[in-house]
């Protein structure tokens, strides 16, 4: 009798980063759709805080697990690599996703919130700027390193040409949230709708960015093959 298993894979992992992430896009869509609605807002807010932070740094996980299994196949010189790394804006996802955290957790204690949550929407803006082709220059990668033939399948120049248009809507994005944060800690009467604004537009970003990763992970899976015991 033969017994068949597959094994898991970085890929497997990443491609359910990206799913978790886009979750938490979703998740932080709605605690501000919930707050514009008057329940709580100054609550909601924090709390898409959280959220939003923590989908950050799962991102940031998932982006740094796929680079580095395609950077350890990569023919790239290391200086190349680690430049790589760095122009994609990693390091600010994670930064700014547990500095989200923080102050989330922070105003969710009373501690300020008025001030904290524009400033932590001014953090996550500047976050999505620095890491706005991080996809992109992955999908780069993976070209580059999978299929030095130039030869792609239509899965992967879809996954090629969503990339691309999630850089450009990240970037747009991001600069509308640094600018509804200025003007929210900047203080008046509507600094938490344009919060819960801000939130609602990065929500709906990390649901688009989340879906393209995944997309693009699941696109260049290659089966690691399968074992058999007899």
């Amino acid at each position: 009798m033969n017994t068949v298993y597959a094994e898991s894979t970085p890929s497997d992992v990443s491609a359910y980063g990206g799913f978790i992430d886009a979750i938490g896009g979703i998740a932080t869509a709605v605690v501000a759709i919930v707050g514009l609605n008057r329940f709580a807002p100054d609550l909601m807010a924090s709390i898409g805080i959280i959220v939003f932070g923590a989908a950050l740094l799962i991102q940031g996980g998932t982006l740094l697990s796929e680079y580095a299994h395609w950077l350890n196949v990569s023919p790239i010189p290391q200086t190349a690599n680690a430049e790589t790394l760095a122009d994609g804006g990693l390091s600010g996802l994670f930064l700014f996703g547990v500095a989200g955290v923080v102050l989330g957790i922070l105003s969710l204690l009373g501690i300020v919130p008025a001030e904290l949550t524009p400033i932590a929407i001014i953090a996550f803006g500047t976050a999505l700027l620095l890491s706005s082709s991080a996809v992109r220059r992955l999908y780069q990668l993976q070209v580059q390193v999978g299929h030095a033939s130039g030869t792609r399948s239509h899965s992967e120049m879809l996954a090629g040409g969503m990339s691309s248009g999630s850089a450009a809507v990240q970037t747009l994005a991001g600069l509308t949230a640094v600018v509804l944060g200025i003007l929210a800690v900047s203080g008046g009467p509507h600094a938490a709708v344009l919060t819960l604004t801000a939130l609602l537009i990065v929500g709906v970003l990390e649901l688009l960015t989340g879906s393209v990763l995944s997309g693009l992970v699941m696109s260049f899976m290659r089966p690691t093959g399968e074992r058999s015991l007899r």
